[in-house]
Formats: C-alpha cells, sequence, structure tokens
C-alpha cells in the first residue's frame, strides 16, 4: 500500500537514506541533498505509478560521473522497501556489446568502435528483450552485466535476477533520452580524437544513425525521463577519474592493472563521448521532464521541467 507523503521528514525514510548513505558510504552532503530533492522524488514516482495503474519505464540521463547509479539504486531502495514497489534497475552500460563483437564491429565498420561507450557499442537487441520482460514478462528475468574491470560482458551465470513485472523500471546511462544530431553538426571535428582518428567523419555519421535507427525506438518507450546536468563537460574528465579509481579500490588493483585506466586513458576515452555529451547538455534539458542541475561537486542547484511544481 503507497504511503502518503505528508512531510519529508517521515521517519521510515529517513532510516532507509541513513542506511543507504552509510552502505555506500556516502557523505552527510547527500544526505542531506537527497532528503531535499530524491525523496520528493520517489514518492513523486510512486504516484505516478499507482495513477497509471501499469509498470513506469523511467529513463535517467546524466554524462559519467554525474551520479545516475547512485540515485538509481537509491530509488529502487526506497520504492521497494517504502512503497512496495518492484522496482528494477538496468544501466545502459550492462548491453555493452562482448569486447569480441565490439572488435569485430571495429575491423568491419570504424576503429574507434572497438571502445566501448558511442550508439552503436550495445547490443540494443537485447536491451529491448529485457526491457519488454521487465515490463511484460511474467518469472525470472535475467539481467545483463558488464565488467568494466574486464572492459567485457559477465557469463550469464553472473547476471542479475529479477522476477517480473516490475511496478517500475529505472533505465539509466549517459545517452538515454538523447536524439541524433543534424548533419550540419557532424562536419567538423569537435576534439583531437576526431580531428586525427576520425578525418571523413566517417564514424561520427555512423553512431548518429544507429542513434536514429536503434535507439530511439528505445527512448521512445520512456514514461518519463529525468536529468542530472553537469555544469560542463570540464567536468566529465575529473568526475570519470574519480569513478575509475573508486573502482580500483573496490577490486583492490592498481590503476592500470586489468583493463582499468590510467588518467591520460581516461582523457583519451572521454572523447569518444563529448560529441554526444554536449549535443545531451544542449538539448536533452528541454525534453527532460525533471532536470536537477548540478554544480562543479555534484550538489544539486536547481530543479527545472515540467513536472518541477510537483516536486515543491
Amino acid at each position: 500500500m503507497l504511503m502518503n507523503f505528508a512531510t519529508r521528514d517521515d521517519s521510515r525514510l529517513k532510516q532507509l537514506l541513513q542506511q543507504f548513505c552509510q552502505q555506500e558510504v556516502l557523505p552527510n552532503s547527500f544526505y542531506d541533498s537527497a532528503r531535499a530533492w530524491f525523496l520528493p522524488l520517489a514518492d513523486s514516482i510512486a504516484q505516478r505509478q499507482k495513477l497509471n495503474a501499469r509498470p513506469l519505464l523511467i529513463g535517467l540521463n546524466g554524462s559519467q560521473g554525474s551520479g545516475k547509479s547512485t540515485l538509481a539504486a537509491l530509488l529502487s531502495r526506497v520504492l521497494s522497501k517504502a512503497y512496495d514497489l518492484r522496482t528494477a534497475v538496468v544501466s545502459i552500460d550492462d548491453f555493452y556489446r562482448t569486447r569480441a563483437e565490439r572488435q569485430h564491429l571495429g575491423g568491419q565498420v570504424h576503429p574507434l568502435l572497438a571502445t566501448r561507450g558511442v550508439p552503436g557499442t550495445h547490443d540494443v537487441s537485447l536491451m529491448q528483450r529485457t526491457l519488454t520482460a521487465l515490463l511484460m514478462g511474467d518469472g525470472e528475468v535475467r539481467l545483463p552485466r558488464f565488467d568494466k574491470s574486464q572492459d567485457d560482458r559477465m557469463e550469464v551465470s553472473h547476471w542479475h535476477r529479477f522476477t517480473a513485472p516490475a511496478d517500475v523500471v529505472i533505465l539509466e546511462g549517459w545517452c538515454v533520452g538523447i536524439t541524433p544530431q543534424a548533419e550540419s553538426a557532424l562536419v567538423a571535428p569537435i576534439n583531437r580524437l576526431e580531428a586525427k582518428e576520425d578525418v571523413d567523419g566517417r564514424w561520427r555519421r555512423y553512431v548518429n544513425t544507429i542513434l536514429a535507427q536503434e535507439y530511439g525506438p528505445v527512448f521512445d518507450r520512456l514514461d518519463v525521463l529525468y536529468m542530472l546536468r553537469a555544469p560542463s563537460f570540464n567536468c566529465v574528465y575529473q568526475w570519470r577519474l574519480e569513478q575509475e579509481r573508486r573502482l580500483a579500490q573496490r577490486l583492490d588493483v592498481n590503476i592500470g592493472d586489468r583493463h582499468l585506466m590510467t588518467a591520460a586513458d581516461i582523457q583519451r576515452f572521454i572523447q569518444h563521448f563529448e560529441r554526444l555529451t554536449e549535443h545531451a547538455l544542449a538539448t536533452v534539458t528541454s525534453q527532460s521532464d525533471l532536470v536537477f542541475q548540478l554544480d562543479e561537486m555534484r550538489d544539486i542547484t536547481e530543479l527545472t521541467g515540467p513536472l518541477s511544481k510537483r516536486m515543491r
């Protein structure tokens, strides 16, 4: 039964948030921000699901390191524990093509496609089937997992299991909800990577075409789109470097071991994402139902969007 969110100081919600922050080793500033912004967001989702009386598919967009995964995990915890809603979280990162598939794609289409990240390097068919199973299925659904430290998809035996149908499905990812660029925007390279390794624009045009043909139908399924908006692309390098360091600490290995990236690796890596991240900052903002504007420390400075008035 849904809780009536009469006050943001509800003891059960505060307890869940405190436990989450402790388990994820998050700073006090996150607790304060989540209490002010994300608990009301969870309530908004719960009320929307109750009103619609069907499973909801929520898109969560944000640049690398913006906190998408943390927010998705928190929403899942609160929705399931406080509102008794079966909530599944899937990351677009977990649908990356296998390393072998990307190497083949790099050989057949363009060498830059061997690097995971941009549209064209995901198994969109698997993504569509998984979302359909979660939203419309009845029984166990296997959720893919990608191991970034190995740069490869995990074996099926290591995939998460979820009993469908879900009440809420959260699809989070850096390119969720992004629309293709105009052809005129693809002419000039925007960074050193494109200038040196995509001289004729073949890679960026392929990515743009696949974004329209394969990813568009996935994003059209979204019931609602939220965005964690970085102040600029300049923040992405530092945020992504922090991600890699945390991954190394969790695995108790050194940066550069396995397939973890050094600072120089990350500087090159994020250039693959720069074009569409800049495009998202310019366009997804107006397409989103809610936009959480972040500062360089990832603190929320403003909430905008068509649904923002309901959150206040």
